[in-house]
C-alpha cells in the first residue's frame, strides 16, 4: 500500500490524467507567492520522436508536458511507445506511476511481468528494477509521473 503522502500525490494527478485542472492546497504543491500559478501546455507543443528511455529499444514520441513548469516537484509525461519499443529496464530512485491511455503492454519490476491495457496502472516502488514494452498491432500510450527529488534549502523541485 502506498504511503499516506504518496496517495495524496495520486489524487491530485488523477484530474491532470483526465484532461481536468488540479486545484492545490498544500503549500508544498504551490509555487512561492507572488509567482506563476498556472502552467497550460498543449502537447503537440513539446511533442517530440526519439529512441526510447533506457536502452533506446525501438522510437517513441515523447511529451515532456511538465519540463514547461519551473520549480516544480514531479515529473508528468506522456509517452508513446511505437510498435516494437520498449522502456528498458532500470533501477528506480523514487516511486513512479505508469497509466496506460491506450494500447497493450507489459510491465516489469523485479523479475514479474505483467500485462497492462488502457484504463490499468502500474505503480511501481523505489529501489525496483522496472521496463515496459508496446505488445500487439498498436502503439502503447501512457503517462509517467514520479516525484522529483527535493532541492537542498527545503524547496520540493529542482
Amino acid at each position: 500500500m502506498p504511503s499516506a503522502p504518496f496517495r495524496l500525490y495520486l489524487l491530485a494527478l488523477l484530474p491532470s490524467m483526465l484532461g481536468g485542472c488540479v486545484s492545490a492546497t498544500s503549500s508544498a504543491l504551490e509555487p512561492p507567492a507572488g509567482e506563476v500559478r498556472l502552467i497550460v501546455v498543449e502537447e503537440s507543443a513539446v511533442a517530440r520522436e526519439e529512441p526510447a528511455p533506457h536502452g533506446k529499444i525501438g522510437t517513441t514520441t515523447a511529451y515532456r508536458i511538465s519540463d514547461a513548469a519551473p520549480e516544480r516537484a514531479m515529473e508528468f509525461r506522456k509517452r508513446v511507445l511505437h510498435v516494437g519499443a520498449a522502456i528498458g529496464v532500470h533501477t528506480l530512485s523514487h516511486d513512479e506511476v505508469y497509466y496506460v491511455l491506450s494500447g497493450e503492454g507489459e510491465v516489469q519490476s523485479n523479475g514479474e511481468t505483467r500485462r497492462l491495457r488502457a484504463g490499468m496502472a502500474a505503480y511501481l516502488y523505489h529501489g525496483a528494477s522496472v521496463g515496459i514494452r508496446q505488445v500487439g498491432d498498436t502503439r502503447l500510450t501512457l503517462i509517467v509521473a514520479y516525484p522529483l527529488p527535493k532541492r537542498k534549502g527545503g524547496s520540493d523541485a529542482l
